[in-house]
């Protein structure tokens, strides 16, 4: 009788949700009431591992302890001041996270899509005050596949249909290319008018697409030889989710303009930052971009101690290791698998590839059966399934893990 309450409890959570909210998203049908470190409870109390960390949000575990910490102490004392006045965290909170990935300032902000706008607005205001660009005629170059977000700012550097039907007109002084496609690249830097190149160096949504080794430092280069700012979207692949502090680390180089977000809070509230240097920063005066919100005293001191655990837990180690034993743990399988092409990634940010067309259901039938089985994870793009669990994750944890995925692909594997 319980089980039976219980249950329909969680379902009239959802048709709550299915009433009174809009229909902008299809999550998996699983009622989440606490997080612990990997794991996630639902209202049934059954334990789930957690492959998803909202979306890389929480790459130091759910409801870290020394993150809450500050919250919970910071909100005693003040949380929001806006910029009108000056507060006592923010600048402590500058001074930390400039000093923590070198660049000389940090302009706060609170979304990972309000970080993409700024860093936007920030090559466009440079590109006119500093290259010498003519007025609204500065130009952005992205690539196809990108995703930063739902403003129309963003969806205007999209190619998918998903995120841009019927919501034109769109944002001007932008071009699509191809991702990992250099020579695209060095012929669209010809144009003068190009300000920036925006490129996240792993791509998430797209399904965790991994560019050739030489892509990003090659990049890079070339936009060092144009002139052309190079804007790094780290908001998922930042704060050592690929097993270095950003992804660009790989690479050995430092992106002109670098965009946090997400998991620089820990998950605990929305902080993102926008990072680069003199030169571009302080193109921007008093008056002419900000934020209520941005800055505030709760969310620095929250940043801080997030990115405080990083370090004192050795996450980008940890992340790195545990990538690659996972990879090696799910290869073993992959090699005599008929419904899985491949696993890609780079540290604790995966995705294995469907053998099945884009649109049909078996990745999210997938993703239900391993609900079922103990873990939760959400197709992207119809047949590929993203595995990006928070970084305090062990060798044992992943062994476990491993076998509910193996368990439940097993399921729909076809006899030869």
């Amino acid at each position: 009788m319980n089980e039976t309450m219980e249950k329909l409890a969680s379902n009239d959570l959802i048709q709550m949700e299915d009433k009174y909210g809009a229909h902008n998203y299809h999550p998996l049908p699983v009622v989440l009431e606490k997080g612990e470190g990997i794991y996630v409870w639902d209202v049934n109390k059954k334990k789930y591992f957690d492959f998803l960390s909202a979306y890389s949000a929480v790459n130091q575990g759910h409801c870290h302890p020394k993150i809450n910490k500050a919250l919970i102490d910071q909100s005693a004392k003040l949380t929001l001041t806006s910029r009108a006045f000056h507060n006592n965290v923010l600048g402590e909170y500058e001074k930390f996270i400039t000093e923590y990935f070198e660049f000389d300032r940090v302009l706060p902000m609170n979304t990972g899509v309000e970080g993409g706008e700024t860093a936007v607005k920030l090559a466009r205001k440079w590109a006119y005050e500093k290259k010498g660009v003519t007025s609204n005629n500065a130009k952005i170059i992205f690539v196809a596949g990108n995703f930063w977000g739902r403003t129309l700012a963003a969806i205007s550097s999209s190619n998918d249909p998903l995120s841009t039907t019927n919501f034109g007109p769109f944002m001007p002084g932008y071009e699509i290319i191809p991702y990992n496609d250099l020579n695209a690249l060095e012929n669209s830097l010809k144009d003068p008018n190009v300000a920036a190149f925006m490129v996240e160096p792993i791509q998430g949504e797209a399904g965790v697409v991994v560019p050739d080794d030489n892509y990003l430092i090659d990049a890079f280069n070339l936009c060092k030889k144009n002139n052309v700012l190079f804007i790094a979207d780290e908001v998922q692949t930042g704060i050592a989710r690929t097993g270095k502090m950003i992804c660009c680390d790989h690479h050995g180089f430092k992106p002109d303009i670098l965009i946090l977000g997400k998991a620089l809070s820990g998950g605990v509230l929305p902080v993102s930052a926008v990072l680069a240097s003199d030169e571009v920063m302080l193109t921007i005066k008093p008056g002419e971009h900000g934020s209520t919100y941005g800055g505030n005293p709760l969310g620095c001191k929250v940043a801080i101690a997030a990115l405080k655990v990083i370090k004192d837990e050795k996450l980008c180690q940890n992340s790195f290791e545990m990538g690659i034993y996972f990879r090696s743990k799910l290869n073993e399988y992959i090699s005599k698998s008929n419904i899985v092409k491949l696993v890609r990634g780079k540290g604790l940010l995966n995705a294995i590839v469907i053998d099945d067309h884009e649109e049909s259901n078996t990745a999210w039938n997938i993703c239900l059966k391993l609900r079922d089985n103990g873990l939760l994870a959400k197709p992207t793009h119809g047949n590929i399934i993203r595995f990006a669990p928070p970084l305090t994750i062990n060798k044992e944890e992943i062994d476990a893990a491993v076998n509910i995925i193996i368990k439940s692909l097993k399921e729909f594997e076809t006899s030869e």
